[in-house]
């Protein structure tokens, strides 16, 4: 069988106002357990890798497999960090071991009337038999900062 070879590119950039300091947003990124409840913990999968090194350079790992499903892996590097202002990372997919997508991403942290805004920008680029779940990835995001703001309530 042969693969189809192409690239999707997509991006998108999400905005949520969350009610708490811009202090207590930035904890739930830069502190490990505070990271795993609402980034790397769930009941839908099985953790099988993780590893959480918060600093330019520094490596995060997580990969888990979706009950009845694949295995997932996430792996990210922090391009820069600007403590309560930034973070960036690289970061790729990959799915039962083939590599799915390669992504940087940036968090802004603004404090607001409310609290914190918090925007995300992602550009992402999709290879071969994954070119088409590029929207996929925007939806999962917006169900991770959904998780995220359950984390902060």
């Amino acid at each position: 069988m042969t693969t189809e070879r192409r690239l999707a590119h997509s991006s998108f950039t999400l905005t949520r106002e969350y009610p708490a300091p811009v202090a207590h947003v930035w904890r739930a990124f830069a502190e490990e357990e505070r990271k795993r409840e609402w980034f790397g913990d769930g009941d839908s999968f099985d953790r099988t890798a993780w590893a959480f090194d918060f600093r330019v350079g520094g490596r995060d790992v997580d990969e888990a497999r979706f009950h009845g499903g694949p295995l997932s892996r996430y792996e990210g590097v922090y391009a820069d960090i600007l403590e309560h202002e930034r973070i960036v990372t690289t970061y790729d997919m990959w799915l039962d071991g083939t590599h799915m997508s390669t992504s940087i991403t940036s968090f802004e942290f603004e404090a607001a009337a409310e609290g914190t805004r918090l925007t995300q920008v992602e550009q992402g680029v999709f290879f071969d038999q994954f070119w088409a779940d590029a929207p996929q990835r925007e939806e999962g995001m917006r169900g991770l900062l959904e998780e995220l703001g359950r984390h902060l309530d």
